[in-house]
C-alpha cells in the first residue's frame, strides 16, 4: 500500500484544481468525537460541523474550516443544524492509481483510499481522500 507522506500537491503537475458542488445536511458537535467515514476516522470537537452528504456519507470539518467552505440554504440560519451548501472554493486533487493512506491533520486519522479514489489538499498540510464514485458526482474541474 502507498503510504503519503509530506504531501504538497501545489508541486504535483497531475494534481488540478476542483470545486465542490454539493448540498449537505449539517449538525454542529455538542461533545468531542468520532466518526468512521468509508476512509477512516473524523475525530472532532465541540461546535465542529457533522456532515452528511449527498450520498449518505458522513464526515466531520473543523469550526474554522466550515465557516469558509460552507454557506446556509434558506431556510436554515448560518450557524444552526440545516441545509448548507459548499463555497465554490478550489481545492487540488489527484486520483490515486493503487490503494494509498493519507494522513488528516484535524485530529491526526488516517485515512485510507482505494485504487481510483483521490487525495484532495484543501490547504497545506490538510488532506481529504474521496472515493471515486463520490468525487465524481460532487467535484468539477476549474478550467
Amino acid at each position: 500500500m502507498l503510504e503519503l507522506n509530506d504531501i504538497d500537491l501545489t508541486t504535483d503537475f497531475l494534481a488540478a484544481r476542483y470545486v465542490k458542488t454539493e448540498i449537505v445536511e449539517v449538525s454542529f458537535a455538542l461533545s468531542d468525537g468520532e466518526i468512521m467515514s468509508p476512509e477512516g476516522p473524523n475525530r472532532y470537537q465541540t461546535g465542529d460541523a457533522l456532515i452528511t452528504g449527498s450520498a449518505a456519507t458522513r464526515w466531520s470539518v473543523s469550526r474554522d474550516r466550515f465557516d469558509a467552505k460552507y454557506e446556509a440554504v434558506a431556510p436554515t440560519v448560518a450557524n444552526t443544524r440545516g441545509r448548507y451548501k459548499s463555497k465554490p472554493v478550489a481545492v487540488l486533487a489527484r486520483q490515486i492509481a493503487e490503494p494509498f493512506t493519507a494522513a488528516r491533520s484535524n485530529g491526526g486519522d488516517l485515512l485510507h483510499g482505494e485504487a481510483g479514489d483521490w487525495l484532495l489538499q484543501y490547504a497545506p498540510g490538510d488532506f481529504g481522500v474521496a472515493r471515486n464514485e463520490r468525487f465524481r458526482q460532487v467535484y468539477k474541474k476549474v478550467v
